[in-house]
């Protein structure tokens, strides 16, 4: 797999679970009274946001191990 597919799925992975987790966050603070509570929560998932995307991003630009190229 080449640095620029691992790079595309990593931006991909992550804008899905970053969907996942904000919208329901922010649908939830919007909506409902107890919602403002959940304010809190907000820089630690942000926070693990950024966990993640740096996580991947490691992970995207990791270089292959020698002699991975080989047919078998």
């Amino acid at each position: 797999m080449t640095t620029q597919t691992r790079l595309i799925l990593a931006m991909a992975a992550w804008c899905l679970v970053a969907v996942a987790l904000v919208l329901p966050l922010v649908w939830l603070i919007n909506n409902r009274d107890w919602g403002v509570a959940l304010m809190l929560a907000v820089p630690f998932v942000v926070y693990g946001l950024m966990r993640l995307g740096r996580a991947l991003e490691s992970w995207a630009r990791a270089s292959e191990p020698p002699g991975s190229n080989r047919k078998a």
